[in-house]
């Protein structure tokens, strides 16, 4: 019997070890794999399976794999790990290094394999089915590779052993296999972005241990299993971006006392927000937008955690007051960060406990719903705002001043609503402003120069408003503007400011549809990445300037509906990008291209140019006639000769005139001036077209503009005549002969004389002064406009008054006695008295002045300006 017994316990112990090797031996034939590929027994089975491994690797990027060699052993290869007692491999990571090359199969022999992580690399074709048969494997991460193929369903044979599976950022397709509700010990699935198809298994509900579900972004429809909801042990699930359909049920009860992480985002959800859902208390993120749930939002007051709501992109609201009580049940929750409730139906005024809301929010986006009223002043508060959205609704009223304390500021959008008022100069606070937009709205007043503090502004919108007056150049000063400035659609008025040409990196400028004058900024070329350039519907005048050639990166161009002129500029045709060229509607002329964007019909715009020729035959021009270009071409040679003969005998003449009056005249004589060679052109380019800020003043006979040369920089005064008021021409010849032959440190010097024609054809004359720093002597003595631009007042001391009184009587006993003819100024005043930055007077206009004869006797009207009065009439300066 005691030998029987032993027997039997021997037989009992083979028979167990029979039992086990049988069941062993099972698994593998389940698995159909226990031939599938070479098996080597020994430590040496791991190295052979290793070198396998890198036998499949490709690129380059073999080299960081050096150390995969028989001068060390292979367990202190790189990425290698192996256990302490058996020598085996068990973990092979491999993370972000940019291993190119498919899976090798020999994985599968490395049977004490706990852990693959190859992250980050470029892997490519299908998972190897040999790596089902590491049944110690607990952590598979195949994340951001380009691994193609179906999840092999065999993954799951040895249930017991996965904790966490990723293979997410993939080219995956087929599948969830359902056989995946066999890993018990399931801790972590990752599939999100591949191309997964079918539906999510139900048997997914019984992974107990399961804390990250994320399924995001493929292609997996219909509902989600409710069993699912059932996981108390779930910290996340994200199955955004798919096409599941369903609804969350009002009973759905949630037992998921752990969830911190919800995301059903971009799916085909409907119904309403169930209740069960917000008493989640431990929730972080809660993602529901861009799906077609419907209803109100139930009180969020629980989610005392959250710091992130998505509700955009849904069905939500009823259009009406009270959609946005919910905002009231977040006032307590101090985590709050993000908040999106855009493109809904959401209508009513915003509420005022948004005021309340903990500082701490970045975030805030209320975007085309229909929300109505004023924007709360008390908005102020969120100090901590990066990004305020709360365009395409109905909001009216101002902006409020409060908006300058939101100094961390990046994107502020307004547009689309009803805001009425200035635009507050506090805007000018937001130095962290990346993008701006106040477009479509009712906005009036001017642009704030404020708006130059705004230094990282990338982007900025002000069109379709009611904004007037001059575009403020610090508008200009943003060398950060790289995206588009947009104002057109507005009342703004004068020319562009010279400092466009601080745009440099900017790609669309959009300023159509204003009351913008002048001629085209030359260093407007300075702006050489623009892509688009839309100038149309103003009073632009002159020609394209030649500097606009540098532009070769233009897609459209469009300067219709202007007063341009000139011929079309042949740098065009070399522009390659160019798709878009409107013309249209200006007084162009000459012969039109047809190579380049002109032989594009449908790209190009020329109609309302009368005396424009040539071109391809579908624009529908007048054929350039051969004899009269050549007869045209003769009579502009012939004058170019007329003209430089006159111009020569002219010179000639006056040289003559000037060696006998040296001969005549003593040494004592006035100097002359030095003759500064300017033309219409220039003149109009350094006043900015004649624009209203920089007008010095205005008088009987014209207007005095401040400009700057830009040849040298140089800051001038020029006096324009109206030639339309009786007496412009007689004052403009006799200040020209009273100036020609003085010069004495009390009288304001003339740089040059300039009589012609103006772009219209109409005659122009305009006298160029040195520019006086501190105006007129007035200014200074009069309360009603003593003040500079900043508001302060200006006073003169006694001695800085009798100084200047000294300045004008040396002025005066100079052209009285000094000169020489006489002159008498007959029109002193105070405003005829200009001060330098040193605070010397020097008189001014010379309009009314009388030149005598050498006796000092007589004189007759041919040696002064008018006839009959002169000066100031029924006025004498007190001073």
């Amino acid at each position: 019997m005691e030998l029987s017994r032993k027997h039997m316990e021997v037989f009992n112990s083979f028979f167990l070890v029979y039992v086990k090797v049988i069941i062993f031996l099972s698994c593998f034939n389940l698995l159909g794999l226990a031939t599938s590929s070479p098996v080597v027994g020994g430590n040496d089975t791991d190295r052979q399976a290793l070198l396998q491994f890198k036998a499949k690797i490709t690129g380059y990027r073999l080299k960081v794999m050096e150390s995969w060699n028989s001068s060390i052993h292979f367990c202190q290869w790189r990425g290698v790990t192996c256990g302490r007692k058996h020598r085996r491999v068990t973990k092979l990571e491999l993370q972000h290094l940019k291993l190119s090359g498919s899976l090798s199969p020999y994985v599968g022999n490395m049977s004490f394999l706990r852990e693959l992580s190859l992250v980050g690399n470029r892997f490519y074709n299908k998972i190897p089915q040999e790596i089902g048969r590491l049944r110690r494997l607990q952590i598979l991460d195949l994340t951001n590779n380009s691994i193609s193929g179906e999840i092999p369903s065999n993954l799951s044979a040895c249930s017991k052993a996965y904790s966490s599976l990723s293979v997410r950022n993939n080219d995956l397709r087929g599948s969830i296999p359902p056989s995946f509700g066999n890993l018990s010990s399931l801790e972590e699935l990752r599939l999100e972005s591949n191309g997964l198809t079918g539906i999510i298994p139900e048997a997914l509900g019984r992974l107990t241990n399961l804390s990250f579900f994320m399924v995001a972004e493929n292609a997996i429809s219909g509902i989600f299993p409710t069993a699912m909801f059932n996981l108390s042990n779930i910290l996340a699930i994200d199955i955004g971006g798919n096409k599941i359909q369903g609804t969350l049920h009002f009973d759905l009860e949630i037992t998921m006392p752990n969830l911190e992480f919800f995301s059903i985002w971009g799916n085909q959800i409907s119904g309403q927000i169930p209740i069960a859902l917000c008493n989640a208390s431990s929730l972080d993120i809660l993602q529901l937008n861009n799906n077609r749930l419907t209803g109100n939002v139930p009180s969020l007051e629980k989610l005392d955690k959250l710091s992130e709501l998505q509700l955009g992109a849904n069905a939500l609201g009823r259009g009406r007051e009270g959609d946005l009580n919910f905002f009231c049940t977040l006032v307590n929750n101090t985590k709050l960060l993000n908040l999106y409730v855009g493109v809904n139906n959401f209508g009513g005024a915003l509420p005022k406990c948004i005021s309340n809301f903990s500082s701490t929010l970045l975030h805030l986006s209320i975007y085309q719903n229909k929300i109505s009223g004023r924007i709360l002043d008390r908005i102020g508060n969120l100090i901590k705002l990066e990004i305020l959205d709360a365009s395409q609704n109905q909001l009216s009223g101002p902006i409020p001043f409060d908006i300058g304390r939101h100094q961390k500021l990046q994107r502020f959008f307004f547009d689309n609503n009803f805001l009425s008022g200035t635009i507050p100069y506090s805007i000018g606070n937001l130095t962290m402003l990346i993008e701006v937009n106040l477009a479509f709205n009712n906005l009036q007043g001017s642009i704030p120069s404020s708006i130059g503090h705004c230094q990282n502004l990338l982007a900025m919108s002000l069109s379709h408003n009611n904004l007037s007056g001059p575009i403020p150049p610090q508008a200009f000063e943003l060398p950060s503007l790289s995206i588009f400035l947009d104002l057109k659609s507005n009342y703004l008025t004068g020319g562009l400011p010279l400092t466009v040409e601080k745009l440099k990196n900017l790609g669309a400028f959009r300023v159509s549809r204003n009351r913008l004058s002048g001629l085209l900024p030359n260093n407007l070329g300075s702006c050489v990445r623009l892509e688009a350039l839309f100038l149309e519907g103003n009073l632009f005048e002159g020609p394209i300037p030649s500097s606009l050639s540098s532009l070769r990166g233009l897609v459209a161009l469009d300067v219709s509906d202007n007063n341009l002129s000139g011929e079309v500029p042949e740098f065009l045709v070399s522009f390659g990008a160019l798709k878009y060229l409107n013309l249209s509607f200006n007084d162009f002329d000459g012969v039109i291209p047809s190579e380049g964007v002109f032989k594009n019909k449908s790209a190009t715009f020329v109609e309302g140019n009368n005396n424009l020729c040539g071109g391809i035959p579908e624009l529908h021009l007048s054929r350039c006639n051969s004899k009269t270009s050549s007869d045209t071409s003769l009579k502009l040679k012939v004058a170019i000769i007329v003209v430089i003969l006159g111009v020569t005998l002219v010179f000639s003449c006056l040289l003559i005139l000037w060696f006998r009056k040296k001969k005549e005249q003593p040494t004592t004589t006035c100097a002359e001036n030095s003759i500064l060679q300017l033309s219409y052109q220039s003149i109009l380019r350094a006043t900015d077209g004649f624009s209203i800020q920089n007008l010095l003043g205005s008088g009987s006979f014209g207007s005095v503009y401040k400009g700057i040369l830009e040849e040298s920089g140089a800051i001038i005064a020029v006096k324009v005549l109206n030639l339309l008021n009786r007496g412009a021409s007689r004052s403009f010849l006799a200040e020209c002969e009273a100036l020609r032959n003085i010069r004495h440190r009390n009288l304001v010097k003339v740089l040059t004389a300039i009589s012609g024609v103006d772009y219209r054809g109409n005659d122009f004359k305009a006298l160029v002064y040195e520019f006086m720093e501190y105006g007129s002597l007035e200014e200074w003595l009069h309360q009603s406009i003593n003040r500079n631009e900043s508001g302060i007042m200006r006073n003169l001391s006694f001695f800085q008054r009798v100084n200047v009184a000294i300045d004008v009587a040396y002025a005066l006993e100079y052209l009285h006695h000094h000169c020489e003819t006489t002159i008498i100024h007959c029109d002193l005043k105070p405003s005829n008295i200009l001060l330098d930055q040193e605070m010397v007077g020097h008189i001014s206009d010379f309009g009314l002045a009388k030149i005598l004869s050498s006796d000092r006797l007589n004189y007759s009207t041919n040696q002064s300006s008018s006839i009959g009065l002169r000066g100031t009439i029924g006025y004498a300066p007190p001073e």
